[in-house]
C-alpha cells in the first residue's frame, strides 16, 4: 500500500456467467450459480475448437460474457476518490458500479479507468462492479485475440487531493556519462471545496532504495469548480481543479540503462499537506539516451547498435489471451538467450506487465496501436487467405475511439524506458486491403498467395490510399501531444505506394514490411530518411541486409513465439512461425537465430534424411531434428548451428570430418552420414580459444515419465504459478523425442491446472481437458497456487510408462 494511496487488485472472486443475462447490471441479482473464477480469464481458451468459428482467432469462439464481483470499502474511505482500472477486456466491454451504468470501451487492448467516487458504498455495505463483454464477432481479427476480462482489475482509494491517473511524467532530456537530468512532470488534482497549500516532494532512488537527489516545491492547489450537480458529470468523470509541476534533478555518475545492463532507478513522487503524505507514486526510471541516424543506424548511450527484434502477440497457447507474469518471464528469458534485445508489441497495446519485464529484462520495445484505421482488413475464417474473407473489425469504432485509444497507450507507457518507438498501425496500406490506388494497375503484398488477380487489381470504387497520410498525420499529432521523446513509426506493407502518397512522410522513422530488396535504392531516394525493418522473415539474407547496412538498423523477426489464430485451415488452428512453440519450448530455428545473434560460443546439433531436392532453405526455419534415432545405414544430414569457426564431428568417438563456418553462406554446417546407432557429437572452436560441443544419443524405448516444476514453494495468494515440464524418458532419463504418449495430469491440494500445452498446432483436444499427447517427448502443464496453504501434489500417468509426481508448498 502506497502512504496515502490504497491499490488493490481485484482479480479474485469473480463471478462468471457464459451467456447474456438481461439483468446481470443489476446490483441485487442472485450470482449465487454463476461460475467463480480468477483474473485474467478468457473463456475462448475454455471451448473446443470448432470448425464453425474463425481459423484467423484459432477455431475457438467469442460470444457474449458477463462478469460480477462484490467488494468493500471502509467507512474511513467516504470522502476519498475512488476508481477502478481495466487493464484490458477482449472486447466491446461495458461498465455498472451497484447498478449505475459508467461506461464502455470498444477495443479490446486498451487499458482505462473509471471514477467511481460517487457510486460506491462504504461500511458494512457491499458493493457490486458488473462487466458485459459482447464479443460479437469472432472473425473481427487476424490473429486470436480471446474473449473476457484477461488482464488486472485494480481498485485504487486515494485523497481527494491526488496526482491523475498517468498524472506523473518523467523524461532524462540532458544524459552524459557523468551526469543526467531528470525532468519530473505533475499532474495533480484537488476534488475539495477549498483550496489547499501542499507541498510536491520528489525523490531518486537507486536499486538499493538509496535516496540520491531530492526536491521540494510548495503549490497552492486550488479546489474544484461547480457545484456538486455540475461535478457528478456523465460517465463518472467530475470537474476538478488542477495543477502541472515540473521539477529537475541531477544525478551524478548514472547507471544508464540497456539491454546489457537494465538498471532501474525509482522516482518517488509526494504529495505533502501539513506534514503528512496524502499522495505518493512510485514510478520506476531508466537513464538512457537514444538517436537514429538516415546513415548510421541506431545509437543507445552513444553506442551504435543493431536492434535483434522479434514480433510477439499475445497469447499463450491453453492460457489464451490471460497470460501471467511468470510465463512471459520465462518466454522472454529464452529470446534473451537467443540474443534477441527488442520485442515488437504486435499490433496493439501490451498489458502494462509485459513492459515492465521489458525495462527490468532489458527488451527495447515497439508499442503498437492498431492493425487497422477505417479500412476494414481482410479477415481470414475458413483458412488462411481462403476467400471470400469477413469484414469486422476495429475500423467500426476507429472514427470515435482512435484518438481515445493511442493517446490512453501513449500516457499508460511513456515512463517505460524500453520504449523506443511509438508505432501508430501495422500494415494499414497493405495493397488492396482495402486501399488502393490509380499509381499501381495491380498491387501483391507481402502474404497474397492464392489472392485472385481480381483482388490484386485497382478499382476506383474502393477507399484511396491517400486517405492513409491524412490520418497518419493525426495520429502522430496525438502521439506527440502526450510524447515528444521518441520518434513515432508504422509497419508499412507497400512503400512502392505509401512513398508517393505522404504516409511514409508523415512518419519520423519508417519501417519496412518484408521488403528487404527496396532498401538499397530507397536508402538513395531518401536519404534524410531512417528505415528499418519492422517485420522481416527468418532467412540469412534478411539478416544479411541489417548486417552487412550501416543505415539499416534493425529487424524484427516474424514471429518470436508461435500463437494461436491466423491458421492454414482446419485442422491446424495456430500460426508457427515461432522461434519458440505454443508451449515456449525451443525449435531448431531457434539456435540457428542464435547462432547468428549471441556471441557467446554455441554449437547444436540436428538431423534429417538426406533429400533428394534440397529445400528452400533460405525460407525455412526450423532445419533437422534434434535426435540420433533413425534406420541403420539411412543417409543423413547432420546440421550443426554454430557461432564457432570451425567445428567436427564424431560418430561413436570416430571422426567424420570438419567444416568451417566460412565456407557454408547460410551459416550453419552440413554434414551427410551414414546413420549409426550410439553418439553423435560435434566439437566446435574459435582460433582464440573459446570451444562449445553438443551430442545426441541413440535412446531406447519410451519407459518413464519424468516432471519437473520451477518453484518449490508459491505464495498463497490465488496468483503465483509454476510451470511443470513433463518428459517421456527411456530407461536411463533421456528424453524420447518421437513419443507422442497421451498423458494425464491430476491434481490434489490448495491449487489448479490453469493448463496443459504441447505445442502442436494439430492437436484439437480442447484446452479445459486434463490431458494431452506429448510432442517431441513434451509437455507443459501451468499450476496456480489458491489461497490456502498447504500441499499441492500434482501427478502425470501415462498408459504403460512408469508415473512421475512433484509436490509444491503453498504459504
Amino acid at each position: 500500500m502506497n502512504q496515502g494511496r490504497n491499490i488493490q487488485k481485484l482479480n479474485l472472486d469473480w463471478k462468471f456467467f457464459r451467456g447474456d443475462e438481461p439483468k446481470a447490471w443489476y446490483k441485487g441479482l442472485d450470482d449465487s450459480g454463476w461460475q467463480n473464477v480468477t483474473l485474467g480469464h478468457d473463456w475462448s481458451v475454455t471451448e473446443p475448437f470448432s470448425r464453425e468459428h474463425s481459423s484467423g482467432t484459432g477455431y475457438l469462439p467469442g460470444g457474449i460474457g458477463w462478469y460480477r464481483r462484490t467488494f468493500h470499502l471502509p467507512a474511513e474511505a467516504k470522502g476519498k476518490k475512488v476508481s477502478v482500472t481495466f487493464e484490458g477486456i477482449y472486447n466491446n466491454s461495458q461498465v455498472w458500479c451497484n447498478s449505475f451504468y459508467i461506461g464502455k470501451r470498444p477495443y479490446g487492448y486498451s487499458s482505462f479507468t473509471y471514477d467511481i467516487t460517487y457510486f460506491a458504498a462504504f461500511g458494512d455495505v457491499e458493493n457490486v462492479i458488473c462487466v458485459k463483454v459482447n464479443h460479437k464477432d469472432i472473425a473481427d481479427s487476424r490473429w486470436f485475440t480471446g474473449s473476457g476480462i484477461y488482464r488486472n482489475v485494480v481498485l485504487a482509494v486515494m485523497d481527494p487531493v491526488h496526482f491523475d491517473n498517468n498524472g506523473v511524467f518523467i523524461t532524462t532530456p540532458e544524459v552524459s556519462r557523468e551526469q543526467a537530468t531528470v525532468v519530473i512532470n505533475t499532474r495533480m488534482s484537488n476534488e475539495t471545496e477549498t483550496a489547499v497549500d501542499v507541498d510536491i516532494k520528489t525523490s531518486i532512488l537507486d536499486e538499493k532504495g538509496n535516496v540520491i537527489a531530492v526536491t521540494q516545491v510548495t503549490i497552492a492547489l486550488q479546489s474544484r469548480a461547480g457545484t456538486e450537480a455540475e461535478a457528478e458529470a456523465w460517465q463518472g468523470e467530475r470537474a476538478t481543479a488542477g495543477a502541472v509541476v515540473k521539477q529537475r534533478l541531477q544525478v551524478p555518475d548514472p547507471r544508464l540503462w540497456s539491454p546489457d545492463t537494465p538498471y532501474l532507478y525509482t522516482v518517488l513522487t509526494e504529495i505533502v499537506k501539513n506534514g503528512k503524505v496524502i499522495d505518493q507514486v512510485y514510478t520506476p526510471v531508466g537513464i538512457r539516451w537514444f538517436s537514429f541516424d538516415a546513415d548510421k543506424g541506431f545509437f543507445l548511450n552513444d553506442v551504435n547498435m543493431k536492434i535483434k527484434g522479434v514480433c510477439v502477440h499475445h497469447d499463450a497457447g491453453c492460457l489464451g489471451a490471460a497470460v501471467p507474469e511468470k510465463v512471459w518471464i520465462r518466454r522472454l528469458e529464452s529470446l534473451k538467450e537467443m540474443g534477441c534485445n527488442a520485442i515488437r508489441m504486435s499490433h496493439n497495446p501490451p498489458a502494462p506487465g509485459l513492459l515492465d519485464l521489458c525495462d527490468r529484462m532489458g527488451f527495447l520495445v515497439m508499442d503498437e496501436a492498431f492493425d487497422e484505421w477505417e479500412g476494414v482488413k481482410n479477415k481470414w475464417s475458413t483458412g488462411h487467405n481462403v476467400y471470400p474473407p469477413k469484414h469486422f473489425g476495429y475500423y467500426e469504432d476507429f472514427p470515435q475511439w482512435g484518438e481515445t485509444d493511442i493517446k490512453g497507450m501513449v500516457l499508460r507507457d511513456r515512463n517505460h524506458p524500453s520504449i523506443i518507438l511509438w508505432s501508430i498501425g501495422n500494415e494499414v496500406d497493405y495493397p488492396n486491403d482495402p486501399y488502393c490506388h490509380p499509381s499501381f494497375q495491380t498491387m501483391t503484398g507481402n502474404n497474397d498467395a492464392n489472392k485472385p488477380a481480381a483482388e490484386r487489381e485497382y478499382d476506383p470504387d474502393k477507399p484511396n490510399a491517400e486517405r492513409l497520410a491524412v490520418i497518419a498525420r493525426r495520429l502522430v499529432r496525438y502521439v506527440k501531444e502526450c510524447d515528444t521523446t521518441r520518434p513515432v513509426t508504422a509497419a508499412v506493407a507497400f512503400p512502392e505506394l505509401s512513398n508517393l502518397t505522404g504516409y511514409s512522410a508523415a512518419l519520423d522513422v519508417v519501417g519496412y514490411n518484408y521488403k528487404e530488396h527496396l532498401y538499397e535504392e530507397d536508402h538513395r531516394k531518401y536519404p534524410d530518411r531512417v528505415t528499418y525493418g519492422s517485420e522481416n522473415g527468418s532467412s540469412m539474407e534478411a539478416w544479411n541486409a541489417v548486417r552487412n547496412n550501416d543505415y539499416i538498423c534493425a529487424q524484427f523477426i516474424w514471429t518470436g513465439i508461435d500463437y494461436l489464430g491466423e491458421a492454414q485451415g482446419w485442422p491446424v488452428r495456430a500460426a508457427q512461425s515461432g522461434f519458440l512453440n505454443l508451449a515456449g519450448y525451443k525449435k531448431t530455428g531457434y539456435f540457428y537465430r542464435k547462432s547468428l545473434w549471441n556471441s557467446e560460443p554455441m554449437a547444436y546439433l540436428a538431423a534429417r534424411k538426406k533429400c533428394e531436392e534440397a529445400p528452400d532453405e533460405g525460407r525455412r526455419r526450423n532445419i533437422g531434428e534434434p535426435h540420433w534415432n533413425w534406420r541403420t545405414g539411412e543417409k543423413i544430414e547432420v546440421i550443426c548451428y554454430t557461432n564457432c569457426e570451425e567445428a567436427e564431428l564424431f560418430i561413436n568417438g570416430k571422426p567424420a570430418g570438419s567444416k568451417r563456418l566460412e565456407d557454408f553462406p547460410q551459416q550453419y554446417l552440413v554434414w551427410e552420414v551414414d546413420f549409426e546407432e550410439g553418439t553423435l557429437c560435434v566439437s566446435a572452436k574459435n582460433r582464440d580459444g573459446r570451444t562449445s560441443a553438443c551430442e545426441l544419443v541413440t535412446v531406447t524405448g519410451a519407459q518413464k515419465l519424468a516432471m519437473h516444476a520451477d518453484a518449490s514453494v508459491l505464495l498463497a495468494d490465488g496468483q503465483d504459478m509454476a510451470h511443470l515440464d513433463i518428459q517421456i524418458q527411456d530407461d536411463s532419463g533421456r528424453l524420447v523425442y518421437m513419443a507422442n504418449d497421451m498423458i494425464k495430469i491430476s491434481l490434489e491440494g490448495p491449487g489448479e491446472i490453469l493448463g496443459i500445452e504441447n505445442g502442436d498446432v494439430c492437436d484439437l483436444e480442447p484446452y479445459s481437458s486434463r490431458k494431452r499427447k506429448a510432442c517431441n517427448g513434451k509437455l507443459l502443464a501451468y499450476v496456480r497456487a489458491k489461497t490456502a496453504v498447504g500441499r499441492i501434489i500434482i501427478r502425470a500417468d501415462a498408459s504403460g510408462l512408469e508415473p512421475a509426481a512433484v509436490t509444491i508448498d503453498t504459504y
